[in-house]
């Protein structure tokens, strides 16, 4: 028994030095050490001898099984350290290389004009006032002087979440206006931006999806030359001193008098071509003195206290910015159109 141990002492060294990687390494160490090993069959025999060879032959076994282990410790060490050493060559990195180089992003010309509104109004005093994109039927209409009877409120131009019409993606900002007027009384100066959703069919000028600002003013002798006042500081900071501006009479529910702003048409100067639709002028936004019902409505004296307000299409302000003549353009995702601002 003593000559087989010393074999398997010698096999298992030699087996260990030559193993080429820590898996033949594993089943090696299965085989000699393992439960059906050699080693292990081995010493299953010791029942076999007498009470004078078992001390001896298991003294000997015990430093077989050391050598084989401490055997098996070294190669598994240096095979490891071989594998690393061959893997930090594989993936050596030459720091004298240029890098690749990162491209930098910016703002979406949405974003530009949006911040570049916030700023003109934050500048002449304005507070910034966000709020929910999916509201009441209440706050986007009835405090608003809209009659159930409005076409605003068919299903054909809004989108409603639920059967009753009481729950609806906002048609605009102004929600935030009433909101506001219920909660703090005048002197009130904000502008609410955020997107908005209606039921329109894609073209060059209108998508169900976009972006708006409104602005609302309520103080003590609020006069519609207010509303032009601020306005066309606006129109100007963003389009020029020298852009051309008309103001017509139009038709709110919430406001009274009521305007539209227009500018003239950037792709044909006024001539008339498809993206004004024939017109030379672009519709820029609706505004107007706020109706008496809707301060009334919201706790505010209209005998002691008038306002303006007006909702402006980021979208629109963003072609006429920068003389984009398809607004589908601005959500295509076109690399090669987005890099051009």
């Amino acid at each position: 028994m003593r000559t087989q141990l010393e074999q398997i002492r010698q096999n298992a060294l030699a087996a260990f030095a030559s193993a080429a990687s820590t898996a033949e390494l594993e089943e090696m160490r299965v085989k000699v050490l393992g439960k059906k090993g050699e080693l292990t069959a081995v010493l299953k025999q010791m029942g076999k001898l007498s009470a004078e060879e078992r001390p001896v032959i298991g003294q000997v076994a015990n430093e077989c099984r050391a050598d084989i282990e401490k055997a098996l410790e070294e190669a598994k060490t240096k095979l490891e350290a071989a594998a690393l050493n061959a893997r930090l060559e594989a993936e050596a990195i030459d720091v004298t290389i240029p890098g690749t180089a990162v491209e930098e992003g910016h703002r979406h010309p949405i974003s530009f004009t949006m911040d570049e509104v916030r700023d003109t109004f934050t500048a002449m005093g304005y507070e910034v006032i966000d709020g929910p994109e999916i509201e009441l039927a209440e706050y986007v209409f009835t405090k608003l002087n809209t009659p159930a009877t409005h076409p605003a409120r068919d299903r054909s131009d809004t989108f409603y979440t639920q059967e009753d019409e009481e729950v609806l993606l906002r048609t605009q900002t102004s929600p935030m206006q009433v909101r506001v007027m219920e909660q703090r009384q005048p002197p009130i100066r904000i502008i609410s931006p955020g997107r908005v959703y209606r039921k329109d069919e894609v073209d060059a000028t209108h998508s169900p999806m976009f972006h708006q600002i409104e602005g609302l003013v309520v103080d003590e002798g609020i006069t519609f030359g207010d509303l032009k006042g601020a306005l066309t500081q606006m129109i100007q900071q963003l389009f020029g001193q020298e852009v051309q501006v008309r103001f017509r009479p139009h038709h709110f529910p919430y406001t009274e008098p009521s305007c539209e702003v227009d500018v003239q048409c950037f792709e044909c100067g006024g001539k008339g071509c498809r993206v004004c639709k024939g017109e030379g002028w672009i519709e820029l936004l609706g505004s107007g003195m706020v109706h008496p019902k809707v301060l009334e409505t919201c706790g505010i004296d209209p005998n002691k206290y008038s306002g303006f307000a007006f909702g402006v299409g980021c979208e629109r302000l963003t072609m006429r910015r920068f003389a984009i003549s398809d607004m589908r353009l601005l959500y295509e995702n076109d690399k090669r159109f987005l890099e051009q601002f």
